[in-house]
């Protein structure tokens, strides 16, 4: 197997109350490469958060919980991990996820449930590579 070097191994929270969406994405992400973390209770994804020992490159979560919603959980591990990327995910259209006062920059990727594995493994990678828009006036 020649391109395994190819192969992604960022790593990647996948945090869903719904134990079948939790399953299926860790499972299409780790068949596609990724060390994948995986839990259904936020607060348990915190605490994987504090205690991983490698870099952690993405959050994948839900926008709807009920121990905690999907921004509190990223605002809360971005004080953890400040570099740790946030692709949420909802059953919800982007109208319904405004409302849990979760923003989407223009061009930011949002992962919209029931999702194909080409779905999710797409809008990951574009996650993983995107960079938030900043204000670079005056600057060329």
């Amino acid at each position: 197997m020649g391109n395994a070097a190819s192969v992604p191994r960022e790593a990647i929270l996948v945090v869903d109350d719904d134990p079948e969406v939790l399953s299926v994405a860790a499972d299409i992400l780790r068949t596609a490469g990724y060390t994948v973390l995986s839990t259904g209770d936020p607060r348990a994804a915190l605490r994987l958060a504090r205690t991983h020992p490698e870099p952690l490159h993405l959050l994948l979560a839900d926008v709807v919980m009920p121990l905690m919603g999907g921004r509190q959980l990223a605002e809360e591990l971005r004080a953890i991990r400040p570099d740790t990327k946030v692709l949420f995910m909802s059953a919800y259209n982007i109208e319904s996820v405004e409302a849990y006062r979760i923003q989407l920059a223009p061009g930011e990727p949002f992962l919209a449930k029931p999702f194909t594995m080409t779905e999710l493994e797409d809008t990951v990678r574009a996650a993983l590579t995107y960079h938030a828009p900043r204000s670079r006036q005056g600057v060329q």
